[in-house]
Protein backbone atom coordinates (compact mmCIF):
# COMPACT_ATOMS: atom_id res chain seq x y z
CA UNK A 1 0.00 0.00 0.00
CA UNK A 2 1.01 3.41 -1.15
CA UNK A 3 0.60 6.18 0.90
CA UNK A 4 0.95 10.33 0.23
CA UNK A 5 2.37 12.17 3.00
CA UNK A 6 -0.21 14.74 2.10
CA UNK A 7 -2.85 14.23 -0.83
CA UNK A 8 -4.32 17.44 -1.63
CA UNK A 9 -5.53 16.11 -5.14
CA UNK A 10 -7.99 13.92 -2.85
CA UNK A 11 -9.64 17.08 -0.82
CA UNK A 12 -10.22 18.66 -4.59
CA UNK A 13 -12.39 15.32 -5.44
CA UNK A 14 -14.02 15.37 -2.46
CA UNK A 15 -15.79 18.96 -3.03
CA UNK A 16 -15.05 19.65 -6.54
CA UNK A 17 -18.71 20.58 -6.80
CA UNK A 18 -19.06 22.98 -4.89
CA UNK A 19 -15.59 24.67 -5.56
CA UNK A 20 -16.13 25.04 -8.98
CA UNK A 21 -19.28 26.87 -9.23
CA UNK A 22 -17.41 28.95 -6.53
CA UNK A 23 -14.78 29.86 -8.89
CA UNK A 24 -16.86 29.95 -11.97
CA UNK A 25 -19.26 32.63 -9.95
CA UNK A 26 -16.01 35.00 -8.86
CA UNK A 27 -14.50 34.55 -12.45
CA UNK A 28 -17.88 35.61 -13.85
CA UNK A 29 -18.36 38.52 -11.39
CA UNK A 30 -15.28 40.73 -12.72
CA UNK A 31 -14.69 41.66 -9.18
CA UNK A 32 -10.69 39.64 -8.37
CA UNK A 33 -9.21 42.24 -6.41
CA UNK A 34 -10.48 42.90 -2.59
CA UNK A 35 -13.99 41.92 -3.90
CA UNK A 36 -17.50 40.36 -2.18
CA UNK A 37 -15.62 37.00 -1.35
CA UNK A 38 -12.87 38.40 0.17
CA UNK A 39 -15.05 40.27 2.34
CA UNK A 40 -17.37 37.78 2.86
CA UNK A 41 -14.47 35.69 4.20
CA UNK A 42 -13.05 38.34 6.51
CA UNK A 43 -16.20 38.30 7.91
CA UNK A 44 -16.53 34.39 8.49
CA UNK A 45 -13.17 34.26 9.85
CA UNK A 46 -13.67 36.56 12.36
CA UNK A 47 -16.95 34.99 13.48
CA UNK A 48 -15.07 31.77 13.81
CA UNK A 49 -12.23 33.53 15.71
CA UNK A 50 -14.32 35.45 17.54
CA UNK A 51 -12.67 38.64 16.46
CA UNK A 52 -14.17 41.97 15.82
CA UNK A 53 -11.75 42.21 12.27
CA UNK A 54 -10.44 40.17 9.94
CA UNK A 55 -7.67 41.66 7.31
CA UNK A 56 -6.99 39.17 4.24
CA UNK A 57 -3.35 39.64 2.81
CA UNK A 58 -1.15 38.01 0.63
CA UNK A 59 0.14 35.04 2.67
CA UNK A 60 0.91 34.00 6.33
CA UNK A 61 4.47 35.09 6.03
CA UNK A 62 2.70 38.79 4.86
CA UNK A 63 0.30 38.56 8.12
CA UNK A 64 3.37 38.72 10.45
CA UNK A 65 5.26 41.28 8.79
CA UNK A 66 2.18 43.60 8.39
CA UNK A 67 1.49 43.22 11.69
CA UNK A 68 4.60 43.76 12.97
CA UNK A 69 4.74 47.02 10.86
CA UNK A 70 1.49 47.97 12.30
CA UNK A 71 3.05 47.84 15.59
CA UNK A 72 5.73 50.07 14.12
CA UNK A 73 8.06 47.53 15.52
CA UNK A 74 11.76 48.67 14.14
CA UNK A 75 15.57 48.95 14.77
CA UNK A 76 16.40 48.70 18.18
CA UNK A 77 13.36 47.05 18.79
CA UNK A 78 13.29 43.18 20.26
CA UNK A 79 10.90 40.39 19.73
CA UNK A 80 10.75 37.20 21.31
CA UNK A 81 10.04 34.05 19.05
CA UNK A 82 10.32 30.05 19.00
CA UNK A 83 13.79 28.63 16.96
CA UNK A 84 11.82 25.43 16.34
CA UNK A 85 9.53 26.35 13.46
CA UNK A 86 8.93 27.50 10.09
CA UNK A 87 11.33 30.78 9.03
CA UNK A 88 8.75 33.05 8.58
CA UNK A 89 8.14 34.50 12.28
CA UNK A 90 11.39 35.40 12.56
CA UNK A 91 11.97 36.09 9.11
CA UNK A 92 9.41 39.24 9.84
CA UNK A 93 11.22 40.19 12.28
CA UNK A 94 13.99 40.54 10.62
CA UNK A 95 12.34 43.06 7.77
CA UNK A 96 11.52 45.16 10.43
CA UNK A 97 14.82 45.77 11.01
CA UNK A 98 14.27 44.76 14.51
CA UNK A 99 16.69 42.27 16.46
CA UNK A 100 15.27 38.31 16.49
CA UNK A 101 15.71 36.83 20.06
CA UNK A 102 14.92 32.70 20.48
CA UNK A 103 13.71 31.64 23.18
CA UNK A 104 13.64 27.77 23.50
CA UNK A 105 10.46 25.34 23.28
CA UNK A 106 8.45 22.99 26.22
CA UNK A 107 10.01 19.73 25.17
CA UNK A 108 6.06 18.65 25.77
CA UNK A 109 4.06 21.09 23.69
CA UNK A 110 6.82 22.03 21.35
CA UNK A 111 5.75 25.46 21.75
CA UNK A 112 7.69 28.65 23.71
CA UNK A 113 8.52 27.93 26.74
CA UNK A 114 6.92 30.96 29.28
CA UNK A 115 10.24 30.55 31.99
CA UNK A 116 12.38 30.79 28.30
CA UNK A 117 10.70 33.85 27.21
CA UNK A 118 10.68 35.31 30.43
CA UNK A 119 14.54 34.81 30.47
CA UNK A 120 14.98 37.17 27.45
CA UNK A 121 12.94 39.77 28.30
CA UNK A 122 14.46 43.11 28.50
CA UNK A 123 13.29 46.91 28.07
CA UNK A 124 14.32 46.77 24.50
CA UNK A 125 10.94 43.53 24.37
CA UNK A 126 8.41 45.11 22.41
CA UNK A 127 6.57 41.73 20.56
CA UNK A 128 6.67 38.17 21.83
CA UNK A 129 5.48 35.99 18.88
CA UNK A 130 4.53 32.30 20.19
CA UNK A 131 3.42 30.01 17.45
CA UNK A 132 1.17 27.52 17.89
CA UNK A 133 3.03 24.83 16.85
CA UNK A 134 1.41 21.44 15.07
CA UNK A 135 -2.08 22.50 15.39
CA UNK A 136 -1.49 23.55 19.43
CA UNK A 137 -1.96 26.77 21.04
CA UNK A 138 1.45 27.72 23.02
CA UNK A 139 0.76 28.27 26.98
CA UNK A 140 -0.92 31.94 26.13
CA UNK A 141 -2.01 32.42 30.27
CA UNK A 142 1.68 32.54 31.26
CA UNK A 143 2.95 34.70 28.24
CA UNK A 144 0.46 37.26 28.85
CA UNK A 145 0.77 37.50 32.61
CA UNK A 146 4.89 38.28 31.05
CA UNK A 147 3.72 40.56 28.25
CA UNK A 148 0.71 42.70 29.43
CA UNK A 149 2.58 44.11 32.48
CA UNK A 150 5.04 45.61 30.12
CA UNK A 151 3.29 46.77 27.51
CA UNK A 152 4.28 43.80 24.86
CA UNK A 153 2.26 42.90 22.25
CA UNK A 154 1.33 39.39 21.61
CA UNK A 155 1.16 38.37 17.90
CA UNK A 156 -0.19 34.58 17.31
CA UNK A 157 1.14 33.04 14.80
CA UNK A 158 -2.08 30.50 14.18
CA UNK A 159 -0.52 28.76 10.67
CA UNK A 160 -0.95 25.79 11.74
CA UNK A 161 -3.46 26.11 14.42
CA UNK A 162 -6.68 27.68 12.75
CA UNK A 163 -9.85 25.87 14.81
CA UNK A 164 -7.40 25.38 18.10
CA UNK A 165 -8.58 26.48 20.82
CA UNK A 166 -7.47 26.74 24.78
CA UNK A 167 -10.12 26.80 26.91
CA UNK A 168 -13.03 29.31 25.16
CA UNK A 169 -10.12 31.18 23.47
CA UNK A 170 -9.87 30.68 19.94
CA UNK A 171 -6.71 30.67 18.27
CA UNK A 172 -5.71 34.17 17.34
CA UNK A 173 -8.56 36.14 19.68
CA UNK A 174 -6.07 36.41 22.69
CA UNK A 175 -2.72 38.62 21.22
CA UNK A 176 -3.81 42.15 19.80
CA UNK A 177 -3.01 40.28 16.61
CA UNK A 178 -3.37 36.75 15.07
CA UNK A 179 -2.12 35.64 11.97
CA UNK A 180 -3.22 32.97 9.81
CA UNK A 181 -1.83 31.16 6.82
CA UNK A 182 -4.21 29.46 4.28
CA UNK A 183 -1.12 28.21 2.34
CA UNK A 184 -2.54 24.78 0.81
CA UNK A 185 -1.09 22.61 3.10
CA UNK A 186 -2.69 23.88 6.02
CA UNK A 187 -6.03 22.43 7.89
CA UNK A 188 -7.91 24.91 6.55
CA UNK A 189 -5.71 25.69 2.56
CA UNK A 190 -6.49 27.62 -0.39
CA UNK A 191 -5.43 26.65 -4.03
CA UNK A 192 -2.76 29.08 -3.96
CA UNK A 193 -1.28 31.44 -1.26
CA UNK A 194 -3.12 33.30 1.51
CA UNK A 195 -3.11 35.13 4.80
CA UNK A 196 -5.20 36.74 7.53
CA UNK A 197 -5.15 38.69 10.51
CA UNK A 198 -7.39 39.73 12.72
CA UNK A 199 -7.69 42.04 15.30
CA UNK A 200 -10.40 43.19 18.23
CA UNK A 201 -8.57 46.62 17.68
CA UNK A 202 -10.32 48.88 15.37
CA UNK A 203 -7.58 51.62 15.21
CA UNK A 204 -4.80 48.68 14.09
CA UNK A 205 -7.41 46.99 11.46
CA UNK A 206 -7.94 50.33 9.84
CA UNK A 207 -3.98 50.61 10.21
CA UNK A 208 -3.42 46.78 8.46
CA UNK A 209 -6.11 47.47 5.71
CA UNK A 210 -4.15 50.56 4.81
CA UNK A 211 -1.17 48.45 5.06
CA UNK A 212 -1.87 46.08 2.72
CA UNK A 213 -2.56 48.11 -0.50
CA UNK A 214 0.17 50.51 -0.33
CA UNK A 215 -0.39 52.63 2.83
CA UNK A 216 -3.51 53.68 0.78
CA UNK A 217 -6.68 55.14 2.62
CA UNK A 218 -8.39 56.88 -0.21
CA UNK A 219 -6.87 55.76 -3.81
CA UNK A 220 -3.70 57.56 -5.03
CA UNK A 221 -3.16 59.40 -1.44
CA UNK A 222 -0.08 57.54 0.24
CA UNK A 223 -0.64 57.94 4.29
CA UNK A 224 1.56 55.16 5.17
CA UNK A 225 4.70 52.98 3.76
CA UNK A 226 2.67 50.12 2.99
CA UNK A 227 3.06 46.63 0.77
CA UNK A 228 0.83 45.09 -2.24
CA UNK A 229 -0.18 42.55 0.15
CA UNK A 230 -4.17 42.01 -0.91
CA UNK A 231 -5.99 38.29 -0.45
CA UNK A 232 -6.87 36.71 -3.87
CA UNK A 233 -10.29 37.08 -4.63
CA UNK A 234 -10.44 33.73 -6.37
CA UNK A 235 -8.62 32.44 -3.28
CA UNK A 236 -11.38 33.45 -1.33
CA UNK A 237 -14.28 32.15 -2.77
CA UNK A 238 -12.53 28.83 -2.76
CA UNK A 239 -11.50 29.15 1.08
CA UNK A 240 -15.26 30.30 1.86
CA UNK A 241 -16.31 26.70 0.52
CA UNK A 242 -13.29 25.02 2.52
CA UNK A 243 -14.24 26.57 5.85
CA UNK A 244 -17.56 25.23 5.76
CA UNK A 245 -15.90 21.86 5.88
CA UNK A 246 -13.16 22.67 8.25
CA UNK A 247 -14.56 21.54 11.65
CA UNK A 248 -15.14 18.41 10.29
CA UNK A 249 -11.74 17.78 9.10
CA UNK A 250 -10.17 18.79 11.95
CA UNK A 251 -12.77 16.05 13.97
CA UNK A 252 -10.68 13.73 11.76
CA UNK A 253 -7.75 14.28 12.09
CA UNK A 254 -7.83 14.28 16.22
CA UNK A 255 -9.57 11.03 15.17
CA UNK A 256 -6.53 10.04 13.11
CA UNK A 257 -4.38 11.34 15.98
CA UNK A 258 -6.34 9.32 18.87
CA UNK A 259 -6.23 6.01 16.59
CA UNK A 260 -2.19 6.57 16.35
CA UNK A 261 -1.75 7.29 19.79
CA UNK A 262 -3.39 3.75 20.85
CA UNK A 263 -1.32 1.86 18.34
CA UNK A 264 1.80 3.36 19.45
CA UNK A 265 1.16 2.82 23.31
CA UNK A 266 4.03 1.04 24.70
CA UNK A 267 6.55 1.70 21.90
CA UNK A 268 10.14 3.50 23.10
CA UNK A 269 8.47 6.54 21.20
CA UNK A 270 7.32 10.08 22.60
CA UNK A 271 3.70 10.80 21.67
CA UNK A 272 2.22 13.92 20.82
CA UNK A 273 1.39 15.94 23.94
CA UNK A 274 -1.88 17.48 24.48
CA UNK A 275 -1.60 20.39 27.27
CA UNK A 276 -5.06 20.49 29.48
CA UNK A 277 -8.17 22.36 28.21
CA UNK A 278 -6.13 22.24 24.90
CA UNK A 279 -8.33 21.26 21.79
CA UNK A 280 -5.73 20.28 19.47
CA UNK A 281 -6.23 20.19 15.58
CA UNK A 282 -2.96 18.07 14.52
CA UNK A 283 -1.79 19.90 12.10
CA UNK A 284 0.91 17.46 11.94
CA UNK A 285 1.15 14.41 14.18
CA UNK A 286 4.49 13.64 15.14
CA UNK A 287 6.36 11.54 16.88
CA UNK A 288 10.03 11.36 18.85
CA UNK A 289 12.46 8.60 18.42
CA UNK A 290 16.11 7.79 19.15
CA UNK A 291 15.78 5.97 15.65
CA UNK A 292 14.30 8.05 13.74
CA UNK A 293 16.61 7.76 10.37
CA UNK A 294 16.23 3.97 10.59
CA UNK A 295 12.30 4.41 10.98
CA UNK A 296 12.13 7.05 8.47
CA UNK A 297 13.99 4.66 6.10
CA UNK A 298 11.64 1.71 7.28
CA UNK A 299 8.57 3.39 6.69
CA UNK A 300 9.90 4.80 3.26
CA UNK A 301 10.42 0.95 2.43
CA UNK A 302 6.87 -0.02 2.87
CA UNK A 303 5.53 2.64 1.24
CA UNK A 304 5.43 5.64 3.32
CA UNK A 305 6.79 8.46 2.56
CA UNK A 306 7.48 11.15 5.62
CA UNK A 307 8.73 14.92 5.63
CA UNK A 308 10.60 16.16 8.84
CA UNK A 309 9.42 19.11 10.29
CA UNK A 310 12.11 20.38 11.30
CA UNK A 311 15.55 19.02 10.56
CA UNK A 312 17.57 22.56 11.49
CA UNK A 313 16.28 24.65 14.06
CA UNK A 314 16.41 28.26 12.86
CA UNK A 315 19.31 30.04 14.90
CA UNK A 316 21.45 27.36 13.75
CA UNK A 317 20.25 28.21 9.64
CA UNK A 318 22.99 29.45 7.28
CA UNK A 319 21.03 32.72 6.83
CA UNK A 320 21.63 33.77 10.48
CA UNK A 321 25.28 32.36 10.79
CA UNK A 322 26.13 36.39 11.32
CA UNK A 323 24.54 36.19 14.59
CA UNK A 324 26.84 34.69 16.39
CA UNK A 325 24.09 31.39 17.42
CA UNK A 326 26.01 28.32 18.12
CA UNK A 327 24.88 24.24 18.65
CA UNK A 328 23.99 24.09 22.28
CA UNK A 329 21.87 27.44 22.30
CA UNK A 330 18.88 26.28 22.33
CA UNK A 331 19.13 22.36 23.28
CA UNK A 332 15.37 21.31 23.38
CA UNK A 333 14.91 22.33 20.08
CA UNK A 334 17.71 20.80 18.89
CA UNK A 335 17.43 17.55 20.40
CA UNK A 336 13.70 17.85 19.37
CA UNK A 337 15.24 18.11 15.11
CA UNK A 338 16.62 15.17 15.43
CA UNK A 339 14.31 13.12 16.98
CA UNK A 340 10.97 14.49 15.61
CA UNK A 341 9.33 12.33 12.82
CA UNK A 342 5.73 13.26 11.54
CA UNK A 343 3.61 11.02 10.24
CA UNK A 344 1.08 10.68 7.65
CA UNK A 345 -2.03 13.31 8.59
CA UNK A 346 -4.91 14.70 6.43
CA UNK A 347 -8.54 14.22 6.92
CA UNK A 348 -8.79 12.17 3.66
CA UNK A 349 -7.10 9.15 5.06
CA UNK A 350 -9.11 6.43 5.61
CA UNK A 351 -9.14 3.88 8.75
CA UNK A 352 -7.55 1.42 6.28
CA UNK A 353 -4.61 3.82 5.44
CA UNK A 354 -3.72 4.91 9.53
CA UNK A 355 -4.06 1.00 10.32
CA UNK A 356 -1.28 0.12 8.11
CA UNK A 357 1.02 3.26 9.15
CA UNK A 358 0.72 2.08 12.30
CA UNK A 359 1.38 -1.02 11.91
CA UNK A 360 4.31 -0.48 9.72
CA UNK A 361 6.20 1.30 12.46
CA UNK A 362 4.56 -0.90 15.21
CA UNK A 363 6.76 -3.42 13.50
CA UNK A 364 9.75 -1.33 13.28
CA UNK A 365 10.30 -1.82 16.58
CA UNK A 366 8.75 -5.46 17.54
Amino acid sequence: MNIPFLNLKAQYESLQSELLPAVQEALASGHYILGPNVKAFEDEIAAHVGARHAVGVNSGSDALTLALRALDIGPGDEVITTPFTYIAPAESIHQMGAKIVFADIDPKTLCLDPSEVERRLTDRTRAIIPVHLFGQMADLDLIRKLAAPRRIALVEDCAQAIGARQGTRAAGSSGVFGCFSFYPTKNLGADGDGGMVVTNDDEMAKKLRMLRVHGIERRYFHDLHGFNSRLDELQAAILRVKLRHLDRWNDRRRAIAARYHAAFKGLPVTLPFTAPDNHHVFHVYAIQCERRDELQRHLEANGIPTLIYYPLPLHLQKVYADQGWKEGAYPVSESTSRRILPLPMYPELTDEQVEHVAKVVVEFFR
